[in-house]
Order: structure tokens, then C-alpha cells, then sequence
């Protein structure tokens, strides 16, 4: 069952573990990045190839990447984690062949669903169990009280509370974490939210904490994280948040504080899958059969399908597109003509033809423009993939610069001088570039 723990599980097992092993790979989200299809198995190839050979690895097909895998990975001592699986099928794309990995070689699956793990044939199979009551109540008690028990008056209704949450850690943690400081009159409100909940609805019980979230605003910034910045530094996602009008800085922390959002290692915002899917979930329930009516679109095919057809309507606030390199597309300016509060644009190896002048007025853009322009609010600039680049822009005009990312630019022969007058910048990536 999603909650009882199994990615905080492997996680655990992966760091007590790595280091004895020259090879490793943790690959989260299985099961979300295969939801665009061929070019998210593709992508989770590249990962765990780039792991394990420690190089940037790029790939044109699946097929490609199976045929690397055994060649690269035959007699390899690895520890690879493969986190949310499902279905087998795309679990093949990445290890078709488990004994071309060498002795001693550790593999760990984690999935909701048994019937996989028979028919890869695993060796061993470790079934999360659900928490007792006792360690249910600790565990709940950390987060609705910031100690290990109940305080006085609140031992009956914890209990309750906790009877519902059903052993699982993060519905104890999600409902301790809004329950915190809160009257006993509330208390009874969200056990009496609880008692009509069945027992298969995690996702109904952990968004009892969304709908207690009082601003309009940090509703608005969860479901932007949940649809778009999961996995991005919290400073970049802060930035674009504090130009969409947000108060991002009290707004995540008040999600940190409710156990919707997570801090990962280096400053990367993270989020429970399940957390993840209710998110996306109230967003898909806003229009259940139109995708185009729907406030944010992260699927690759709703966008594809949006952008394709134009019939981007004007509540579209946020889309993502990332094609693979292997299969550009290209759409017409024109499909954004209609998108009046469209607020986040992000496309990936997309051309786009036409007029920029159909584009949003919510949008800052900063990395379309013709002749010389003074960018003196821009802070992080991202040219990464280009392909054809022989040199960088002149940085006389970003006077404010503070990241400058150009991975992977082949054909990069000269820097602007003018890079040694940027006084605020604090990170060059250059990764990958000859």
C-alpha cells in the first residue's frame, strides 16, 4: 500500500549499503516518468546508465539503451535501486537480463504490486508491514505534539486519530503535522472528516491537510510544486514563485511545516508520490474529460495533444513539454494564442515558429529576444542542449547574473569576457562541453 514506507525503507538500505559498492544508482519515481512513454523509459536508461559509468550517456531508442546496458554492465559489481515500479514491462527497458551484473551484485524493486515481483523471479521478497498502535501513536505524537506522546487532554483523541491513519507513516505524519497547536474543537472536526473515509483512500486523508491550508496562495504554490518543481533547487523554484506574484518563501514553509513538501539533500524540493498524486489529482478532478481546461498540464501527451491541436484555453496558467532530443517537435506560436494567464512556460527540445507576440503577458520571458537587450532582473540563466552553440552570449547585459548553466553544448568554443564582471555570479555549469 502507498504510505507504508517502502521508498523511506530503500532509501535507508541504499545509504547503509553504497558505500561498498564503486557502482551505484538510485531511481526514484519509476512509475511517474514512465507515464510519458517511450521517451521516459529512454530517460531513466540515460540515468542509470549515466550512474553506473559515472559519464553523461545519451541514447536515441530504447532498444539502443537495452543493447548499452548489456554491454556496458556485463561483470559489473552494482547496487542499483529502482523505486515505484510498475508495470514489468517498461522494468525490462532496464534490466531485461539480471545475471549480466557481477558477483555480488545487489538489485532492489520496490511496487505495490506482488505479481511483478513473480514474474521477474526475485530472490527475495520483504513485505511492509503497518505500524502498531503504540508506534503509530509515537510517531503521530513527534508531529501533532513535537514530542513522543500525547499531552494532557489529548491521549483520547489521539488514538482516535491515529486508529484511522491505519499503521501508515505518512498519514500519520501528514494529519499530526496539520493537527499541531490546533483546539480540541478542530481535532474533532478532522476525526469527524476521518470516520467517512474508507480504508482505501490514503489520498482522501492526506488532503484534509490541503483543504486546511487557509491562503488561496499556498494552494497555489503546492499544486505548482506537485505539477512542475519537484526535484528543482528550492532557490530556482523561489524565484519563479516570487515572479508569479507568490509569497514562495512563507508559502513553503508553511508546506514544510504540514509534511507536504520535503527538503531534500542539496536544497532540492521533494515530495511524497502520493502526496504528488493528490496534487495532480485536484487538478485533473477541475476537468476530468477536457485536459485543455485544466489550470496545469505536466503530462507529456496532454501537452502534446494541447499544443498539437490548439486548444489551449485561457485558465491554462502552467505547462511543461519535454520532447527528447531524438524526437524534436515543432508548434506554431499560435497554440498559445488563447492562453491568456499562462504564467509557466517550460519546452524542451520544441521549435517553435510564428510570432512571440501571441505569448501570455504573465510570462517573463527572458531567453527570447532579437538584438541587444538589458536583462538586469535576470538571475539564472539556462542554455543547456544547444547543440549548435559556438559561444556565449555577451554577459554585459546581466549584470545580475547569478547561475549560468550550459551543459551539455558541444560545439561551445569561446566564453564572453565579460563573464569576469558578473559580481553576483556563484555558479558556472559547464558540464559536458568541449
Amino acid at each position: 500500500m502507498g504510505g507504508s514506507g517502502k521508498t523511506t525503507a530503500a532509501k535507508a538500505i541504499y545509504h547503509r549499503l553504497h558505500g561498498k559498492f564503486l557502482n551505484t544508482s538510485f531511481i526514484e519515481n519509476f512509475r511517474e516518468v514512465c507515464e510519458d512513454g517511450n521517451s521516459g523509459i529512454i530517460h531513466l536508461q540515460q540515468q542509470l546508465l549515466s550512474d553506473i559509468l559515472n559519464t553523461n550517456v545519451m541514447i536515441n531508442s530504447i532498444a539502443e539503451g537495452e543493447m548499452m546496458i548489456s554491454e556496458r554492465f556485463q561483470g559489473k559489481k552494482v547496487l542499483v535501486v529502482l523505486d515505484d515500479v510498475i508495470p514489468s514491462e517498461q522494468l525490462e527497458a532496464l534490466c531485461a537480463n539480471r545475471n549480466l551484473f557481477g558477483p555480488g551484485s545487489v538489485l532492489i524493486i520496490t511496487t505495490g504490486d506482488v505479481h511483478l515481483l513473480e514474474l521477474s523471479k526475485v530472490d527475495y521478497v520483504y513485505t511492509m508491514k503497518e505500524m502498531d498502535e503504540n508506534e503509530s501513536l509515537e510517531l503521530f505524537s513527534w508531529h501533532a505534539f513535537r514530542q513522543p506522546s500525547p499531552i494532557k487532554d489529548f491521549n483520547e483523541l489521539s488514538r482516535n486519530t491515529v486508529a484511522y491513519c491505519r499503521g501508515l507513516p505518512l498519514a500519520l505524519e501528514v494529519v499530526g503535522s496539520y493537527l499541531f497547536d490546533r483546539t480540541k474543537q478542530e481535532w474533532m472536526s478532522v476525526l469527524s472528516k476521518l470516520e467517512r473515509i474508507s480504508n482505501d483512500q490514503v489520498q482522501e486523508i492526506l488532503r484534509i491537510s490541503y483543504d486546511g491550508l487557509m491562503e488561496d496562495m499556498v494552494k497555489h504554490i503546492f499544486l505548482d510544486i506537485s505539477c512542475f518543481f519537484i526535484g528543482m533547487d528550492r532557490a530556482d523554484a523561489t524565484r519563479i514563485l516570487i515572479a508569479c506574484g507568490f509569497d514562495a518563501d512563507i508559502g513553503i514553509d508553511i508546506l514544510i511545516e504540514r509534511s507536504l513538501v520535503k527538503i531534500e539533500k542539496n536544497n532540492k524540493l521533494g515530495m511524497h508520490d502520493l502526496i504528488r498524486d493528490m496534487g495532480r489529482e485536484i487538478v485533473r478532478k477541475s476537468s476530468a474529460k477536457h485536459p485543455g481546461k485544466r489550470s496545469r498540464l505536466w503530462s507529456h501527451k496532454d501537452a502534446h495533444d494541447i499544443l498539437t491541436k490548439n486548444l489551449g484555453p485561457e485558465n491554462v496558467e502552467g505547462l511543461v513539454l519535454n520532447a527528447q532530443r531524438t524526437d524534436r517537435v515543432c508548434f506554431s506560436t499560435d497554440a498559445f494564442k488563447k492562453m491568456k494567464n499562462l504564467r509557466l512556460l517550460q519546452l524542451d527540445h520544441v521549435d517553435l515558429t510564428g510570432d512571440y507576440s501571441y505569448f501570455s503577458k504573465q510570462l517573463n520571458i527572458k531567453q527570447v529576444w532579437n538584438g541587444t537587450k538589458v536583462l538586469v532582473n535576470l538571475k539564472i540563466l539556462n542554455i543547456s542542449h544547444s547543440r549548435y552553440l559556438k559561444s556565449s552570449p555577451d554577459f554585459s547585459k546581466m549584470p545580475n547574473l547569478e547561475k549560468l548553466i550550459m551543459k551539455d553544448c558541444p560545439c561551445l568554443a569561446e566564453i564572453h569576457p565579460s563573464i569576469g564582471d558578473l559580481k553576483n555570479l556563484i555558479l558556472i555549469n559547464l558540464k559536458d562541453c568541449t
